[in-house]
């Protein structure tokens, strides 16, 4: 048996420790919880306009290091608002902690975001601009773009964007309803983070990895993207607005 200095053996975990890390991997893979979670996750991360800032931002001088603060900008937004959020679900939860029943909050958000999704899908079908993609400015200066800007512009994409409030708010919601202890809760959110900004983390580790490959694959990427951009917006926004919109109104017990 392994023994410690001094001949004394490792404390084991008791059953109780046992039962806690148990429960909080439960916790942090429950399905009921990541059925809401993952079509917040693939809206947010499939956003084209910011995946070509990050295309191009990869490709300007400052390469790398300006690309990884735009998606640190991101990042620490995201983690704002969930602190945010977060203290605000509290609160209403202990306001409310002799309410019975599963709280109505996570589907009147699923229901916005079906609205969200709905008029950006129908934006597009019209050409008009997508009001959560970065000002042009913001786009025609990316090669200039020092690390500090570069995390500015994206702590400040989000914090504009109404949408992207609303899918924190959506996956801070369902965990806050599925009353997981706050160990759990904090590790599902960070996950959330983590995956929201998967396409963004995968293209600086492509680069990392193969700097020489990564130019042709980010060329590609960035052409089809740009070409396909206003029909995957109005495909997303019809899927995922039908797709909130029958879980908001199965929620509310409307269906």
């Amino acid at each position: 048996a392994r023994r410690l200095e001094g001949g004394r053996r490792p404390h084991p975990l008791t059953r109780k420790q046992r039962s806690l890390n148990r429960k909080q991997w439960k916790g942090l893979l429950m399905s009921n919880l990541w059925g809401p979670m993952i079509p917040l996750i693939v809206g947010s991360a499939l956003v084209p306009i910011q995946i070509v800032m990050t295309i191009l931002l990869l490709r300007s001088p400052g390469g790398v290091r300006t690309a990884g603060a735009w998606v640190a900008g991101m990042t620490a937004t995201r983690l704002v608002q969930g602190l945010l959020f977060g203290l605000i679900f509290n609160s209403s939860d202990q306001v409310a902690s002799d309410d019975s029943g599963s709280s109505p909050v996570v589907s009147t958000i699923l229901l916005v975001l079906a609205v969200l999704f709905y008029v950006t899908a129908l934006r597009q079908f019209l050409k008009h601009d997508d009001l959560d993609a970065p000002p042009p400015k913001w786009m025609s200066m990316t090669a200039s773009l020092t690390p500090g800007k570069a995390f500015l512009i994206g702590a400040g994409l989000l914090a504009i964007g109404a949408k992207f409030w609303v899918f924190t708010l959506g996956a801070v919601g369902a965990i806050s309803d599925a009353d997981l202890g706050r160990s759990s809760s904090i590790l599902n959110f960070l996950l959330f983070v983590v995956l929201a900004e998967s396409v963004h983390l995968l293209l600086l580790g492509i680069v990392l990895a193969a700097p020489k490959k990564a130019s042709s694959v980010l060329d590609r990427s960035s052409s089809w993207l740009e070409a396909h951009n206003r029909v995957i917006m109005i495909m997303l926004g019809l899927v995922f607005g039908t797709w909130f919109m029958i879980k908001a109104l199965s929620g509310l017990g409307v269906i």
